[in-house]
């Protein structure tokens, strides 16, 4: 035990392990996220709540079953951090981290009961190589540890590579995302309940041109679920 101590306390100086959230350092039982941020993380409570404001942003937009978003994002909040780790840093920890607290948000909740497959947001091949993966995907594998709900990553495919979100106005992002989606294997997806996953809500230009192609399959029914919304 005393060795095992001494072992932990010569490799965390040399590679120190940092909480994804805060970037104090982590005790030894902790992992990706320390305590403190478990707890004081944001939460929106949305997904228990059919009217909330995020799926308010789609009404007579896409027509989907339940929407909700795990935590509030913040501008140099603790949520942008984890967010800013899994995109930027390599950090898919973090990203397993937001899709754990997303699924224990949703396995309970009544709008979220009997989903067939998580659909993570897609990235185009380019973007997703210059990443190294796709961020939506991490989440919904995190998702899936908790719910042991399948991903259908292999459904939606992002067609043609457009320029980053950031920076754009509502209807910039709209026009930068409209078209850029196909469906693949519709026929396994008819009669469905799927649950689109992405990172962070904003306008909600990404996950509506999702929407729209996944729509026209027959029975089919869409919910939404992502890591963070803006706190207005």
């Amino acid at each position: 035990m005393v060795f095992r101590n001494w072992l932990y306390s010569i490799l965390n100086l040399f590679y120190p392990r940092v909480c994804a959230a805060c970037g104090d350092a982590l005790l030894k039982d902790e992992e990706t996220v320390c305590l403190k941020c478990r707890y004081t993380l944001p939460h929106t409570g949305y997904e228990l709540n059919p009217d909330n404001p995020v799926a308010q942003m789609f009404y007579g937009r896409v027509c989907f079953h339940a929407v909700t978003s795990c935590f509030f994002f913040a501008k140099s909040g603790k949520v942008q951090h984890l967010i800013h780790q899994l995109k930027y840093k390599g950090n898919k920890e973090a990203g397993i981290f937001l899709g754990q607290q997303i699924g224990e948000s949703i396995k309970d909740a009544p709008l979220f009961q009997g989903i067939d497959y998580l659909i993570p947001v897609p990235l185009h091949p380019k973007r997703e190589k210059q990443r190294g993966y796709n961020q939506s995907l991490i989440i919904a594998q995190g998702i899936s540890e908790v719910t042991g709900i399948a991903i259908g990553d292999k459904y939606l495919v992002r067609a043609v590579y457009t320029a980053t979100q950031t920076h754009k106005t509502a209807e910039e992002r709209y026009q930068n995302v409209k078209d850029i989606f196909e469906v693949r294997f519709p026929e396994e997806l008819q009669g469905k309940h799927v649950l689109l996953i992405d990172d962070v809500l904003t306008t909600g230009a990404t996950l509506e041109s999702c929407a729209q192609r996944l729509e026209n399959i027959s029975g089919i029914k869409i919910s939404v679920a992502t890591a963070a919304c803006a706190n207005n």
